[in-house]
């Protein structure tokens, strides 16, 4: 094998370990939001189990004032039918106290239920509060997670890049535009196999003199469909596959 296809090749796998290490940095952002996400949901979902528990107790506060509000009515009405002589009026009160007090009986159904509407939801809130708890510290040991992760993977990937530096130099200058060109179309697969008989970037089939010509191992040579740079060894077998 050419020592400068030997070169592309070492080029060409740290720069695939360096998009491996970019992607996995672009990831990072993305995570770090979800888990943001759903901590977020996990509050939102004990405010509003707070939030139900307060207004069932607002709701059960106003229907204790209603129902004082109708007993001290029975007291006056029934005051007042002391105080009358007249049978219209006493009869006329006497309805309204029965009124009052039919409406009390249901304001007091009224209460027992959302008395046990109340103790459900304070049981929902305390669930959801539990959940928060610890959707709240999972989040908190993953993003030390993912921060520790982003902070080597940096670290990792700013080695790398030095190394890329330094093996990009070492490659011949009138192939190293070639390769960056051909990296920038083709992605990470520029310097490729030519085992049986195609061309292992794009898979085309290979003319036999090109085979020949990389087999000889004497001159770069490139793939005449894809522009990729083609190279042989030994365990690579030029026989068509059927």
């Amino acid at each position: 094998m050419l020592e400068a296809i030997e070169k592309l090749l070492i080029l060409q796998d740290r720069d695939r370990k360096i998009s491996r290490l970019r992607g996995e940095l672009g990831n990072i952002g993305p995570e770090r939001q979800a888990l943001e996400a759903k901590t977020a949901s996990s509050q939102a979902a004990l405010d509003v189990a707070r939030q139900r528990s307060k207004q069932l107790e607002s709701d059960r506060k106003k229907l204790e004032l209603e129902v004082e509000s109708k007993k001290q009515a029975i007291e006056r009405y029934s005051l007042q039918q002391f105080q009358t002589k007249r049978n219209d009026e006493y009869r006329a009160l006497a309805h309204e106290i029965e009124m009052a007090r039919r409406d009390i009986f249901k304001l007091e159904d009224q209460q027992l239920e959302l008395m046990e509407q109340a103790e459900a939801a304070q049981k929902e809130a305390a669930a959801a509060t539990r959940m928060a708890d610890e959707a709240k510290k999972s989040a908190d040991r993953q993003m030390a997670d993912l921060t520790a992760r982003e902070e080597n993977l940096k670290k990792e990937l700013a080695e790398l890049e030095a190394d890329r530096d330094q093996l990009a130099a070492a490659v011949d200058a009138s192939i190293l535009p070639r390769y960056e060109r051909l990296r920038k179309s083709k992605g990470e697969n520029v310097v490729v196999g030519v085992a049986h008989g195609v061309c292992g970037g794009c898979h085309m089939k290979l003319q036999r003199q090109v085979m020949v010509t990389c087999q000889g191992n004497q001159e770069i040579v490139s793939c005449p469909n894809c522009g990729r740079i083609l190279y042989y060894t030994r365990d690579m077998s030029l026989a068509v596959a059927e």
